[in-house]
């Protein structure tokens, strides 16, 4: 069994940073992806960016530049640095771990880009 706790979130100005963190507990391994998915009100749930186990990344369009994800295989974490946030990145944000056979979200955290 995989949990994955988030943490991190919150209000922030325009222009600010936060860094959201997942902790991941159970049966991870160096195997498999690790990213960050978030969800506004009223709209789907959307990739934000992925890592694989070999360091190998993926950002959406909207965040490339801004967002950088990074993750450590012996302590099971994933983090994502959020730089030059806009109004537009509100949503609740869900790290996610996934490997033949897994697929595995953690609770959310809201984070919230208002002056």
């Amino acid at each position: 069994q995989v949990q994955l706790v988030e943490s991190g979130g919150g209000l922030v100005q325009p222009g600010g940073s936060l860094r959201l963190s997942c902790a991941g507990s159970g049966n991870i391994f160096s195997i498999g992806v690790m990213g960050w998915y978030r969800q506004a009100p009223g709209k789907q749930r959307e990739l934000v960016a992925t890592i694989t186990s070999d360091g190998s990344t993926n950002y959406s369009d909207s965040v490339k530049g801004r967002f950088t994800i990074s993750r450590d295989n012996g302590k099971k974490t994933v983090a994502l640095q959020m730089n030059s946030l806009k109004p537009e990145d509100t949503a609740v944000y869900y790290c996610n771990y996934r490997r033949t056979y897994l697929n595995a979200w953690g609770q959310g955290t809201q984070v919230t880009v208002s002056s």
